[in-house]
Formats: C-alpha cells, structure tokens, sequence
C-alpha cells in the first residue's frame, strides 16, 4: 500500500485546504439581471460642452488636449469637472484607495449626486478587500450606481482564489478614466490614491494624465459603456446583498465629515487651491493643444479568453504606430518587461536608425522588485544594440524636494507614468506598461494625440526627467573582455557613475538576481 510520508502530509493538508476553499472561486452569483445602461448623448447645452464649442473655432473634427503633469493638478482637473457636471460622471479604475484622496474623490461624488447627477463607478476588485460596507454606502445613493469588475468570490479566502482562480481572477482590468457629461475625460496613468496626487509626504509618482475635449470624449464614453454592461460588471449590491441599506449613505457622509475634519485634509484642500492649474483656471489661461485623436482600448471579453480577436486588444491597435517609426521613440514605462520578441523589435528598430530611448524605473525606485527582475536580464542585448536606458532615481534633489514640500531626505521618487512618443509628431496617453501582464493579461486603455506641440511637452519632459532624476546607463567591456553596466547620475549635485544598481544593498541585488531564474515572465 502507498504510503504518504510524515514529512509531507502537512502541505499536503494545506493544499487540500486551499482547494477546498477556493472551489468556490466560481461561486458568485447570475449576473444576467444587472440594467444596461449608457453614456447620455445630449450633454452639448450643459456649461462643459458650451465651453468646447466657443473653444473649438476651426478645430470642429479635432480634440484639445491638456497635459496633467502635476500630482495637484490631476486631482484638481478631476475635482473641478466633479464640480461643474451637469449631468452625468462615469469613472473607471484599477484601484480607489481608502485614503485622503480616495475619500476626497468619493466625497465629490456624492456632491455630484447630490445635485441630481447620475454618476456611474467601476472599480476593479484588486484592491477592495474588507470595502465592501464602503461601497455599499456609496451605492445607497439613488443617483450612484456601482460595479466591481471581474469580483472575487465574497465565500472564500481571496488567497485561495488566487491559487485555483488562476487564468481568471489574475486577469485584471487596469483601465484608468474619469468623463463628465459626455463632453471632458481624462486618461492616463493614475488611479486614485495619495502616492499619485502629491499627498503622500514619503513618495512621488512621476506621472502623467490627458484632459481631453471634443469627439475623442464620446470614444472614451463608448469604452467605459462596453465595460459597465460587460456580465463581468457586478452590482455591488449583488455580491453583498446582506449590505443594501438605505440609510447607509447617511453613515457614509458622517464619516466623511469627521474625515474632512482633520488637519491634514485642511492642508491638501489649500495645496489644491493653489496649484498651478486652480491658478491658471482663475487667470483664464488654459490653453488646450488640438489635433485629431483616437482611443485605443482592449475590449473586456479579454479577460474571459486568451483567444480574442487581435483585432479588439490595445496591443494589435497600436502596432501601425510603431511600424510607422521613422526617427525617434520615445517611452516612459514604469514596468518594463519587452521579452525577447519586444527587445528584438526595439533594437531592430534602433539599428534601422531609430533613436530609442527608453525611462524606467531602477531597482531602487520600483515599487514591484520583481517586475524589476523580468527587465534586468534584457538590458544588456538592448544597450548592445544601441537603444538608450534610463532608470529613475529615487533620490530627489533638495530643489525637488523642496518644490514637492516633502521633509528633507524622506521623499522618494518613483516613475508610474505610461506614455509614449513618435517621432514627436503623435504621442500616447494612457494605463499600459510594455509588460506582458499589460499586454497579455490585463484590460488597458489610451489615447493617441496627433499633435507635434503635445508632443514636444512630452519629449521636453523626457529630456528633463533623464537629466536631473534618472540614471543614464552604459554598457562598458573590462580587461577580460566581460561586459558590465554602468550608472551614470547625479548626486548631491556632482556626477556620479555606479558598477552596481545604485542606492541599493548586496541582499536586495542577490534577491532580484535569483527572481531573473524564475519562469513566471508571462505573469510579471
């Protein structure tokens, strides 16, 4: 008789456990009742859309763009619209975290729908473990809807889902948008959390949104709609029906106010009414960039199967814009995985003449090591090949420190930004990382801007970030003929060249370094 030894019965137990507990991954609900609905089309007579129309003069099958580059102005932006919507707000995110600015931007919400504004939230359920009485509240409100896109099982350990949910609950939609009346969006790369809005003394993300006006709005409002009906946008009241309340909004705005109390609250509301954009909104200088544009987005039905059309993933949409590269290519990507086939077509690409050049984040700026770990091991082929690496540097100046308000030696900077520039005519705005989880695995959406004027902001930008806060690497040959990278930075205003990822320890480096050995590329 087999028998099953002592030592092992123990995990054995464990991983019968596990499976047990997730065997009910699947178990949620029918969600074949949930009411359809869509963006309103006759928003052009609300203040927004008045606004477009005396805006657009000769631009009538153009949009106008306005870079968020600012942490205080992107929340701002989406304040200032949650204020003037007349009649509808659909957003749309990856994650809304329980924090100042989550409860700032639920606070507006509601406002919203206060006045009689229908406002539509989907939120992806990566990041909303034990929210579910939060947004149950939220969704008490007779003019709230909310849903959470690809849900866990509310009757098992999430943990244990993630084991035998494998494929499915792994597969995440990372889309990012915020439009109001059908008339203003904005994309981009920020979800809705401190770290992205400058209200997190200990990090700044640099990161980069698109205010948009004009016909492109109604592209985005189309993708939101796919997602909002799509059977996997559950009700949050048909996952925890246990929670439906009428009177918990009530609850929810008094914790709200006791939250709006407090110091810290006060000190960002004033950082707001003072950014750069409140400043310039109360000047009347807002200037918008025009030019023809387009949505590119991944349809939902992504995350149900591996074999969709090509023709409805982010990824096939945007490949004639990389075919058509003639001089330069420019990438911000916090995450950056290329694999083989993407480190072949980039340093294919730079052989033909090219300039690419590339920022990211170093392994001291990460805040995902082990994405760092799918990178490391093709820089070398892609220096080798003439393509330029840059990798963002966690330490600020004292002059950035300083502009950022954060204490002297405690910020730490990180690049979450996902855009890209080609040949400084059209640039891309959105939630993609060149990584196969983004690629691959999850939902993403962006918007490509015909405009050389948008696009020499963003190449300016570029320009800035490689100079004062990145590390510029090179690959050098020593005595032996091995090959080995170098940094090349500044420090304390001196340059300065590392042998080894700089501002890091052996132990994190030998870490990483065994990460690079293991097969879970397709997940990173």
């Amino acid at each position: 008789m087999f028998m099953i030894p002592s030592h092992c019965r123990h995990y054995l137990l464990i991983i019968c456990t596990l499976l047990l507990l997730g065997g009910c991954a699947s178990s949620l609900p029918p969600n074949t009742s949930s009411p359809k609905s869509y963006a309103l089309q006759d928003t052009a007579d609300t203040r927004i859309g008045k606004g477009y129309n005396a805006q657009k003069k000769d631009h009538s099958e153009e949009s106008g763009f306005f870079l968020l580059t600012n942490g205080l102005d992107a929340f701002t932006a989406r304040a200032l619209l949650a204020q003037g919507a007349e009649r509808s707000i659909d957003a749309q995110y990856y994650m809304i975290h329980n924090d100042l600015t989550g409860n700032l931007f639920g606070e507006q919400l509601i406002k919203a729908a206060d006045r009689g504004i229908r406002v539509r939230i989907l939120i992806d359920d990566m990041d909303l473990e034990k929210r579910d009485e939060s947004l149950s509240a939220l969704a008490a409100h007779p003019n709230i809807g909310l849903r959470v896109f690809n849900p866990f099982s509310r009757n098992a350990l999430r943990s244990s889902q993630f084991i035998t949910g494998f494929g499915s609950v792994t597969r995440r939609m990372h889309n990012k948008s915020f439009t109001v009346d059908n008339q203003a969006t904005i994309v981009g790369g920020r979800n809705i959390g401190n770290e992205y809005f400058e209200a997190d003394p200990t990090l700044a993300f640099a990161d980069l949104d698109i205010l948009a006006i004009g016909p492109v709005v109604k592209e985005v409002s189309a993708s939101f709609d796919q997602y909002w009906n799509s059977d996997m946008s559950y009700p949050i009241a048909l996952l925890r029906p246990d929670l439906v309340n009428e009177n918990a909004i009530e609850k929810g705005r008094r914790r709200l106010a006791e939250y709006h109390s407090q110091k810290l609250v006060t000190e960002y509301l004033q950082s707001l009414s003072n950014s750069r954009l409140a400043n310039t909104i109360r000047n009347n200088k807002v200037v918008f960039h025009w030019g023809k544009a387009q949505v590119l987005a991944d349809n939902p039905k992504k995350l149900q199967s591996y074999t969709i059309n090509p023709a409805h993933t982010l990824s096939f949409q945007i490949k004639p814009f990389l075919e058509g590269l003639e001089r330069e290519f420019l990438i911000f990507s916090p995450y950056f995985v290329p694999g083989k086939a993407g480190t072949k077509f980039l340093a294919d690409l730079s052989k033909s003449g090219v300039r690419v050049r590339i920022l990211t984040n170093s392994l001291a700026s990460t805040d995902v090591g082990i994405v760092h770990a799918g990178y490391a091991k093709y820089r070398s082929s892609l220096l080798r090949a003439g393509v330029e690496l840059y990798e963002m540097s966690k330490v600020l100046s004292k002059e950035q420190r300083k502009e950022k308000k954060g204490d002297s030696g405690s910020l730490k900077a990180s690049l979450h930004a996902k855009s890209f520039v080609f040949d400084r005519k059209q640039v891309f705005v959105g939630s993609l990382n060149l990584d196969p989880r983004s690629i691959i695995e999850n939902t993403e959406i962006g918007i490509i801007v015909n405009s050389p004027e948008v696009a020499d902001t963003m190449a300016n930008g570029f320009d800035y970030i490689t100079k004062t806060m990145a590390f510029r690497l090179d690959l050098q040959t020593d005595e032996e003929g091995m090959e080995f990278i170098s940094w090349h930075g500044i420090e304390d205003d001196e340059e300065r060249v590392w042998t080894t990822d700089p501002h890091t320890g052996f132990w994190r480096r030998f870490a990483i370094g065994l990460m690079t050995l293991l097969p879970i590329e397709s997940q990173l």
